[in-house]
């Protein structure tokens, strides 16, 4: 049984041996458990929003994450985001400010990310799976703002989550058009050109620089998934009527 307590480190997971399965196991287990959990506290729709955690308050993009956030809580629905510094950090302040529900899923990191201080409903994860597969349990559309690998990581996973069917087809928005367009340009010309992606998986990605559009995006699409009761379950969706009577 797993020791109270006891983190463990994806690296000692990767190392071990056919004696520690059971321990490993149970752990990670009880992690998703209490991820579940969390997503179950969320009584409303919800995105998800990533982005760079080194971008300082003031800057550009913190701004635009921050209008974001504000934009998706006055619609009625939660913010989730990786409960960090940067644009994380501004979604969830967004959303708090404006008066909606800010969620943080964050992570433990050599370096301690601490969670932002404008969450109201927190969990902290050891291991990266646990936690992405909750970025995509909460969520009802993606957008992406200006990051660095994790970020990228974000993106590609959930396209390619909706491009092999294993989750419903939602919503993936790029924030800030400029700082995409040589990644889209060679989606086009090297992906497509060579025939490494269909045409309709352009389609999976939308661009904005206008939260106002961003949030619509995200709205139509979930308004008519749910008119087709396809992408959720009947108990999340009875759920979310009782939060939103």
């Amino acid at each position: 049984m797993p020791v109270p307590g006891r983190r463990l480190e994806d690296r000692e997971i990767l190392a071990s041996n056919g004696g520690e399965h059971e321990r490993s196991v149970q752990m990670i287990a009880d992690e998703f458990r209490r991820g579940f959990e969390a997503v179950d506290k969320i009584d409303r729709p919800a995105v998800s929003i990533f982005g760079s955690a080194r971008v300082p308050e003031g800057k550009s993009f913190y701004e635009l994450a921050r209008a974001v956030g504000g934009e998706f809580a006055r619609a009625g629905w939660a913010v989730v985001t990786g409960g960090g510094p940067g644009i994380m950090e501004a979604a969830n302040r967004g959303a708090q400010e404006a008066g909606g529900l800010s969620v943080g899923f964050n992570i433990r990191l050599p370096n301690e990310q601490e969670a932002n201080p404008y969450i109201d409903l927190l969990l902290t994860f050891d291991h990266f799976y646990a936690r992405k597969t909750m970025f995509v349990k909460a969520a009802e559309g993606f957008i992406i703002f200006p990051g660095g690998f994790g970020t990228m990581d974000e993106l590609f996973e959930s396209l390619t989550l909706i491009q092999v069917g294993k989750i419903f087809h939602f919503p993936v928005v790029l924030m800030d058009r400029d700082y995409w367009e040589e990644m889209v340009t060679w989606i086009r010309r090297e992906l497509l050109g060579k025939k490494m992606i269909s045409p309709d998986d352009l389609d999976l990605l939308s661009r904005t620089d206008d939260p106002a559009e961003a949030v619509r995006i995200v709205l139509e699409h979930h308004k008519l998934s749910e008119s087709t009761k396809h992408h959720k379950a009947p108990a999340r969706a009875r759920a979310r009527r009782r939060g939103r009577s």
